[in-house]
Order: structure tokens, then sequence, then C-alpha cells
């Protein structure tokens, strides 16, 4: 067997061989470290072998720029912006400055920054600009990376020339990017907005529903919810998991599911909202709001399963990260500066919100979404058009296809400006706002588009918005970011990273899978989107991925004898073809939007049992159901027979109503439900409405 070394063999002559080899290994690594800290020591400095020193140095540092340079006065604001008073800036073309230093030359003034420190030495380009923003400590890393990386260092000093050869160029650039202002911006006035509207919204959500909730989830509604909480219960309690109910359906409806229960949740909601929206305790409230609102959400089945009411209870509990924290911070908006990492969820939310929303649209595969066709039919077959819906339903197919093709970039390109420098940032924000006002300027979405409104407004800096703010107000705006700001406490700083640690990787893991992507299981991303899903506050979004091309709407008829059919009239969609369409958002009218999906089933499947409850409660006359309609053509005493007929209704052209003054018209298409009727067990006595 051959030996792994020459010489004399055995155990003590192996020993003695591995200790001069370790021997002569550590003089090797002693020698090639030395001469590799040599190395670096004369390369990660490029100008500090060189560097100069001036016999006057100034009591504190100073930054000399090049003061007839637009592109270095505005980044130089940035900068002081982020020193303070650590740092003086002065412009080389002052003659006393010149006289003070004359060690520097003008050309070298004119050629780079220079960074003059107490003690004489002078650093400029890149290191001195690192060397400047190491007096706030929030920057000093730039110049430990400098220090610390000859190649940091070297790619800096070559990025700085550049910039420094082609300053017209990146001075057109930064205007384009940013415009006048490069400072870093403060949000505290769009914050401020963003959690009134928010509040404002809250409160219409709550109002809306408390003029509904009894007749749709109280003991005589449409959907109880008392005694679907107890079939919850038994079957849980059966399985021998009871507890799991309280995770799976979180609603404070398991204390009491009363009528009275659920009104007073609602009126806590208004209450908490005008709190919100006077500044009082705006943290509390909005955590408040959220758990009741999660309350109704949960319980109130079909009806409260909208998009909007998820967006609502996601942004509701980024709020309580948004809000200044106390009872009622002193200065008004201006006296928190809103943390930036709850901002950045918020746009998060919104990039996901636009970007998801036009994913869909193309993964779903419908031709009428590729082929730009969508919007011709669009204002006709969407749940509740308002009258401008009927105009623009008019329109000539080329500008639908323009239109949807705007959408589109709109949807999936522009959410990426949300982290583009402020002035691309702005026109983004303005160019998702605009499709949010065409959309409720032509269609009732209750309070979705308002609340997109309002996190597009929060991409909108103080500088923007000064304008638009008394002089007051502009005054203290002008004033360093950091006299505005108040450190927030580490555990509220703690609970922040904690939030994003979740939402973040769970809400990615949801663009993923919407971009078709799958996300492996060892990520266990999708179990913790499992186990999040009751609390409705990370979401997937995305309406209409395949569009409705046809409007079928469901006509409901009672009769005492079975031979005259009258029908009951709703609030707001589609009936009677001379009514105008409504403008009803904000508010949600939950039974007309229900009724607009139920019309959508295919032929020949079996209605909802929602549906079959509805009638049921027409049949009994129920005083809550009734309230939701416009007309019941049963006054006196409920009707002894219902039934249910389809038609396909259509807008009408400018001729058709000028003629005949109607803003739809319809054909019949099926019978959707025969006539039922209820025992006599089962029929109440007669009750006016």
């Amino acid at each position: 067997m051959p030996q792994p070394f020459s010489g004399a063999s055995g155990p003590d002559s192996w020993q003695r061989f591995c200790r001069r080899a370790g021997r002569r290994n550590r003089i090797a690594r002693r020698v090639i470290d030395s001469q590799a800290e040599a190395f670096f020591d004369a390369a990660k400095r490029p100008a500090m072998n060189t560097r100069p020193r001036v016999q006057s140095p100034p009591d504190k540092p100073l930054m000399l720029f090049d003061g007839d340079c637009r592109f270095c006065a505005l980044w130089i604001r940035r900068w002081q912006q982020a020193t303070g008073p650590a740092v003086d800036y002065a412009p080389f073309q002052n003659a006393e400055v010149t006289a003070r230093f004359p060690e520097i030359t003008t050309e070298q003034l004119a050629a780079a920054v220079h960074l003059i420190e107490p003690d004489g030495s002078v650093s400029r380009a890149a290191e001195a600009v690192f060397r400047a923003l190491a007096r706030n400590p929030r920057h000093a890393r730039w110049r430990r990376w400098y220090e610390t990386s000859p190649a940091f260092a070297r790619l800096s000093e070559a990025a700085y020339r550049f910039v420094a050869a082609h300053r017209p160029l990146f001075s057109v650039a930064t205007r384009v990017g940013w415009g006048a202002h490069v400072e870093r911006a403060s949000f505290s006035v769009a914050t401020g907005i963003f959690l009134r509207v928010l509040a404002l919204i809250f409160l219409v959500a709550f109002a809306s529903l408390w003029t509904q909730i009894k007749g749709l989830i109280g003991s005589e509604g449409i959907l109880p919810a008392e005694p679907f909480l107890i079939a919850v219960a038994e079957h849980f309690d059966a399985r021998g998991i009871g507890a799991d109910r309280y995770r799976l359906l979180p609603t404070l409806c398991w204390l009491d599911a009363s009528d009275g229960s659920l009104q007073l949740q609602c009126a806590a909601g208004c209450v908490l909202a005008v709190l919100a929206l006077a500044g009082v305790a705006t943290r509390a409230c909005f955590a408040l709001l959220w758990v009741l609102y999660l309350s109704l959400v949960t319980i109130g089945r079909d009806f409260l399963a909208f998009q909007w009411d998820n967006l609502l209870l996601e942004a509701g509990l980024l709020a309580v990260l948004l809000s200044p924290p106390g009872w009622r911070p002193r200065g008004g908006w201006l006296a928190v500066e809103s943390p930036r990492l709850a901002r950045w969820l918020l746009w998060w939310l919104l990039f996901r919100l636009m970007f998801e929303s036009g994913v869909v649209k193309l993964a779903s595969g419908d031709a009428t979404w590729r082929n730009l066709t969508a919007l011709t039919v669009h204002y006709e077959t969407q749940p509740l058009p308002t009258p401008l819906g009927w105009f623009a339903h008019q329109l000539p197919a080329w500008f639908q296809r323009v239109s949807c093709a705007a959408m589109f970039g709109i949807e999936l390109v522009v959410p990426f400006l949300i982290v583009a420098p402020r002035r691309l940032r702005h026109f983004g924000a303005a160019a998702m706002a605009a499709l949010q006002v065409g959309i409720l300027l032509t269609g009732n979405y209750t309070f979705f588009n308002w609340l997109t409104l309002a996190l597009c407004l929060l991409l909108v800096d103080d500088f923007a918005l000064a304008r638009c703010l008394p002089r007051r107000v502009r005054e203290r705006l002008a004033q360093p970011t950091g006299t505005q700001a108040r450190a927030w406490p580490r555990w509220q700083q703690a609970l922040g990273v904690a939030f994003a640690a979740v939402i973040v990787p769970v809400s990615a893991a949801q663009v993923l899978m919407t971009l078709r992507v799958r996300v492996p299981e060892w990520t266990f991303l999708p179990m913790l989107h499992q186990w999040l899903a009751p609390l409705r506050s990370v979401n997937p979004y995305g309406l209409f991925a395949v569009m409705t091309t046809e409007r079928p709407e469901i006509v409901i008829e009672g009769s005492e004898d079975g031979v005259e059919w009258r029908a009951y009239e709703f609030r707001y969609k589609p009936g009677e073809l001379t009514r105008r369409p409504p403008w009803v958002a904000p508010h949600q009218p939950r039974l007309d939007w229900q009724m607009w999906f139920e019309a959508l089933r295919p032929a020949g499947a079996a209605p909802s049992p929602w549906f079959l409850n509805f009638c049921a409660r027409l049949l009994q006359g129920e005083r809550e159901v009734l309230a939701l309609l416009e007309k019941n053509p049963f006054p006196g005493s409920p009707p002894r027979f219902v039934r249910a007929q389809r038609f396909r209704y259509r807008f009408t052209d400018p001729i058709e109503r000028r003629r005949t003054g109607a803003w739809w018209k319809r054909e019949p298409l099926d019978a959707y439900l025969p006539p039922l009727s209820l025992p006599p067990s089962q029929r109440r006595a007669p009750t006016r409405v």
C-alpha cells in the first residue's frame, strides 16, 4: 500500500509530518494576509494617498460644490436634508471660500465636490459624499462599505465620474423623475387625509349595512345568523373540534347573534368611525373597526362576500400601523410622520390590487379581454350601471378598444411606477385615479373606487400637496423632516416588522399564483395563507376575470290565485324598462347585487339556498325583507304563490330612447323558478309595509 508521504513510516513520523505541514500553512496564511491587507489598503481608497490638506480648516465639515450646476444644486439639497446641521454647504464660486482654501484649485472644485474636515483633511467625489452622509447614523453604512470594500469604492468613484461628465443629461433625468424636489419626501398630509377618508368609508359601510342587516341576516331575514351559528357549533362539537369554530368563523356573534346584537355592532362601528374621522385615538379606533367589520363580514356570508369588503378589512388592519399613537397627537396631521414600513405595505396593497386586476383578465383566457372588445358589453352587463353607463355604452367600438387597451396599460404597467421617483410616481397615481373615476362614473361599485382613490392618494407627497394647503401648513412642511417626525417605540416598530414578515410573503405568493406560478408546499406559504384566510386581511384581487356578455335579470312575481301575477320591484337593479339607472354608490344594496349573481346561474341549475329563503320570506310577508324592496305589490297580505322569470335585458339605443323613453329593452329567456307556495302552517298573519 503506498504511503501518504515520503520518509520513515509509523505513528510518530506521521504526527511530526502533520506538525510541520500545519506550521508551513500558518506561515503561508500570515504572508498572504499581510500582502492582501496591504493591497486592499492601497486600493480601497483611490484618493486617500493623494488627499490634500488645508491650512485653515472650518469648525465643522464643509462641503464645496458647483453652485452654477442646477443638477448639483438639486442633490445638494437632498444631502443637506440628510446631514442636517452637522455639515455646512457652500458653492465654490464664493470668492471668500476660494481665498480661504487656496490649496484646492478651481479646476478641481469644478470637477467634483470636496469635503473639508475640521482636522484639515480633504476628500473629494464619492468619498466626500459618503463621509458627509455618515454624519447621519442612518446613512453611515455607505461610508463603511466604501472603506471596507475596494470593489464598492472603485465602482462608486467610476459612477461619480460618469455622472459628473454627463451632468446635463442627468439634470434632465432628475427633472423628469423628481421635478423640483429631490429631498426625501414626507407624507404627513396624505396620511392624515387617507386615515380620515378611510374612517369615512368605514362609516358608510357600517351605516349602509345597518339599514339592511335585519332583512339580510336578522332573525327573520333571508339568511338568519343565529340558526347558522347553532348548526356550525353542533357540527364542530360532533367532530370533537368545537374550539376550531372560533378560528374558522371569527365573529362576535358567538356571544350573541340576536337582532339587537347585529344592530349594536353596526352602531358601534359608526361611532368608532366618527371618532377616527375626528382624529381621536385613531389607532384604537381602526383596530376595533377591523374587529367589528370582520365579525359582520364573517356572519354575513353571501351578502358580505365581496372583494371590497376584504379590501376594507385589509386596509383597516394596515391603518392600525399607519395611525399615530396616543389619544390625540398634538399638532394635528403633521405631529407624527407616518411610518415608512406601514406606508410601503399600503403601497404594496395598491400594487397588488391593480396588477392582479389586470393579470386575472388575461390569465382567464377570455376572448373579449384578449381582443379588447370587453368594454363594448361591460357597461350594459355590469351589476348596477349608472346613467352615464348608458351613454358610455353608445360610444363607438374603436373608442371602446382604445379604452380597454388603456385600462390594461394602467393595471399592468403603471403599478410599477409606485416605486419610481416622485414625479413618475405621481403620474402613476394620477393614471390609476383616473381609471377609478371612470369606473365610479359609469358603475355603482359601492365604496370600492373611493377606497382605491384613497390608496392612490398615499403616493402623493407633501411637496405636491403644499399648493392646496394653507400658508401656515406650508411653512411647517418647509421645516426639515427630522423636526416633525417623532421616534416610534421599539415595540411598535417590531410589531410593524412582524406584520410585514407575514403579509408580504403570503401576498407575494398570491401574486405568483395569479401569474400561474406554483408555490412549493415546503415554503409553508400555502398553509399560512389557509390559516390567515378566515381573517380576510391578506387577499387576492381581480374583478371581471371573465366578462359577462349578456345581462339576464330575474323578475319575481306573486299571485293570489295563480292566474294574475304582479311583479316585485327592486330599489336599484333593472326592472321597469323606463326607470333610469340609479346613482347609489357608495351605499351597497346587497340584495340587488346578489340578484345579479343569481341571474348568471346556468340554465337548469337549481336556485341558490338564499334565493329560496328569499322567496319564502316573500310568501310570509316578512316586514324586514320587504323593506329591502322598492315596491310590494301585496301590501295587505302576502301572496299565495311566488314565481321567478328570467329575461335578457339590453340598453336601448338613442333612437329607441327618444321614441319610447325607455332605458332598457328585454326579451324572455326561461322560467327560473316555478310557482311555489307555503303550507298553511308556515304562513303568517298579514302585515302592512
